[in-house]
């Protein structure tokens, strides 16, 4: 906990007075805490889902939920958003074609999504399991890029460091520099608003590599590999079925990346590790058995 007063925040966190105990003492300070409100979906007006976010890069995250959870097929059938204050949270007023608009009539309406919900609108196993085609095009990515990247994201992470109650994706070159991160209490959310702002930048999915502070976790994959990226890093660890996923849309999956080692569970041929880099030619760090340590 941190003793920051509201002028001193980020966008996405809020002060708040808390009673903080420490060593048998009890002292009342002010406190960062990450903000977490409902945001409405309503596309060509008619409500579609409803999820708990941090009400920020909110355009961005309207594209990106768009995009990933394959409502529209392009940015180019991306209207426009508006952002619009309600008494109980936020509206995103998405206007994209008719014909779209009309296939969400086969998904729940006005469902609701916890923090992290990334089936949001499914009514059944086949809607729940999307299998996006086979990304091609994911370019080689040097172990050493993989430790700049983790390096850079924790720094950026501005409402992470004031409230340690948010996640980040980021989308890192191939050099390991951070081109974008994005910040919110769901990783599904975090991952929709980087997706955006992607978009919005003009950003090659395929000349760079995506980084999440969370678990990759089935829905984190389905969202990337259906956007086009193929390159995964996770600080935590993946699901079963994230990893078959992986394996069926050719998306390299790492774990528990750290500084100093990761494990590789899917398509590791795009890795090439630091003994490949030092000496003869590159070998893949996926042809190597996985690892599973923390």
């Amino acid at each position: 906990m941190n003793d920051k007063s509201a002028t001193a925040l980020p966008r996405g966190a809020v002060a708040r007075e808390v009673e903080r105990h420490r060593n048998g003492v009890a002292v009342r300070v002010r406190d960062a805490i990450a903000e977490e409100i409902p945001i409405a979906f309503v596309y060509n007006e008619r409500p579609h889902a409803v999820m708990m976010a941090t009400p920020v890069d909110l355009e961005d995250f309207a594209l990106g939920f768009s995009l990933s959870e394959g409502i529209i097929d392009s940015a180019a059938q991306f209207e426009k958003v508006e952002v619009a204050e309600a008494l109980a949270g936020i509206e995103l007023h998405i206007a994209i074609p008719e014909v779209k608009a009309a296939v969400l009539e086969d998904r729940v309406r006005e469902l609701t999504g916890r923090t992290g919900c990334g089936l949001c609108g499914a009514q059944t196993l086949d809607a729940a399991v999307r299998h996006p085609p086979a990304v091609d095009g994911a370019a080689e990515v040097h172990e050493g890029a993989l430790r700049q990247a983790l390096g850079e994201m924790q720094q950026r992470q501005v409402v992470n460091a004031a409230t340690g109650a948010v996640h980040a994706a980021a989308w890192a070159n191939l050099d390991g520099s951070v081109a974008l991160l994005r910040e919110d209490v769901g990783r599904h959310n975090a991952l929709d608003k980087l997706i955006g702002a992607m978009q919005r930048a003009g950003v090659d999915p395929h000349e760079g590599f995506l980084v999440v502070t969370s678990r990759a976790s089935y829905e984190m994959v389905m969202k990337a590999a259906t956007v086009g990226i193929g390159f995964l890093v996770a600080i935590s660890a993946p699901t079963a079925l994230a990893i078959a996923l992986a394996q069926e849309a050719d998306v390299t999956l790492i774990g528990f990346a750290r500084a100093d080692g990761y494990g590789v569970y899917a398509n590791g041929r795009r890795l090439i590790a630091a003994a490949a880099q030092a000496s003869g030619p590159p070998q893949r760090a996926g042809r190597q058995p996985a690892e599973h340590g923390a």
